[in-house]
């Protein structure tokens, strides 16, 4: 069954192969496809422009090494210490749901992660309200998903719990009398390797000889994730009104999300100026007076400096426009290398007062903003 229409095209080629195997992986690896199959099927058409048939495509263990050398290539040591601490945040979720009977699955386990991987974990509870409640009790964040998939001619509806954190955890739900059943790998077509909580705290004793277990957990529950910062700083913005003058839009979290949408539309690769645009209001809900400064003391070492550049002087960039600033700090300004950028977001804040305009949730656009730093780093 061919899925790509015109002359054939045979994989006797191994460079053609080989370039499939390149593309998928690259397509896979910046999160544009999350599918083996989608992937290398999107591969095909573009390399070969012909008719593909399945069994003549690469295997998807080539496309894992592939994209392992992508990860190897592109973040070096720190995919080694990203590994280790991916670890020890399983180990942490897998005692939590100890009761559940985790299993710990995937690139975490096998240590083929990259950038952005989820930490995999499958658990046999009695009820979905045991792996839920065990969370809630630990105040985690996380949503339900269920998802619908048909597979040779079965439709089939599993339940995931996702939590968004420094590293994203999806938990699988299955029934208690499953937690035997051998599922089979999509690479390999055996069995998957899992591991349960015990052998998971041997296979960290064993890796990390001088990491001591129960410290590396406490350690990883104080950290705090740079996402939940930011929300926990911008929802007080809700209750923030100001005079209508001169923000006839209403709070000033629905302002900030409005000047977040028009910076998306102005450079939506740019993490940076976006999480200022976001973010460039929230000294507003701490200190009124001084809404730049206090927002620059509350994100101190969780923004970068050109993030914390753009907050610093987004009120300059008004003063330019209304041409009230001074000549030598205008001067100042123009110098530097993202003054026209600066200019940008002065524009997004200033239009970013629209009454009833379409704004993302907040949820949304930090999940935006955290799959693009996934994404790019």
């Amino acid at each position: 069954m061919g899925l790509i229409s015109a002359p054939p095209c045979f994989m006797a080629n191994e460079k053609l192969r080989q370039r499939i195997v390149f593309e998928a992986a690259r397509l896979m690896y910046c999160r544009q496809e999350a599918e083996y199959y989608r992937a290398k099927m999107k591969a095909a058409r573009k390399i070969c422009r012909g008719w593909v048939k399945p069994s003549d495509l690469p295997s998807n263990r080539e496309i894992r090494d592939e994209i392992q050398r992508f990860a190897y290539l592109y973040e070096g040591e720190t995919r080694t210490e990203n590994l280790k601490e991916m670890r020890v945040e399983a180990l942490r979720i897998m005692r939590l749901l100890e009761a559940c009977r985790p299993r710990l699955i995937g690139s975490t386990l096998t240590g083929h992660v990259r950038q952005g991987s989820d930490i995999d974990i499958h658990v046999f509870p009695r009820s979905l309200e045991a792996v839920t409640g065990a969370l809630d009790d630990e105040g985690i964040d996380y949503f339900v998903e269920r998802k619908r998939v048909r597979k040779h001619g079965e439709e089939r509806t599993f339940t995931h719990v996702h939590i968004k954190d420094r590293f994203p955890v999806e938990i699988t739900v299955y029934p208690a009398d499953k937690a035997h059943y051998v599922f089979k790998s999509s690479i390999t077509g055996k069995g998957i390797e899992r591991a349960s909580l015990p052998e998971l705290e041997a296979l960290l004793t064993h890796e990390y000889p001088q990491l001591e277990l129960d410290q590396a957990v406490v350690e990883a529950e104080g950290r705090i994730d740079r996402f939940q910062l930011y929300r926990s700083l911008l929802l007080p913005l809700q209750h923030v009104r100001e005079n209508w003058r001169y923000h006839p839009e209403s709070d000033a979290l629905y302002h900030s999300l409005q000047v977040y949408q028009l910076a998306c539309d102005e450079m939506p690769y740019d993490e940076e100026f976006l999480l200022a645009a976001l973010l460039h209001d929230v000294g507003k809900a701490i200190d009124a007076v001084d809404h730049v400064q206090s927002a620059l003391e509350a994100l101190e070492d969780w923004i970068t400096e050109r993030t914390a550049w753009f907050i610093e002087h987004h009120m300059q960039a008004h003063a330019l426009r209304d041409g009230t600033i001074g000549a030598r700090a205008r001067r100042r300004l123009q110098q530097h290398d993202d003054f026209d950028a600066l200019v940008l977001l002065g524009e997004c804040d200033r239009n970013g007062r629209v009454p009833g305009a379409e704004v993302p949730e907040l949820e949304d656009a930090l999940d935006s903003i955290r799959d693009l730093s996934n994404q790019y780093g």
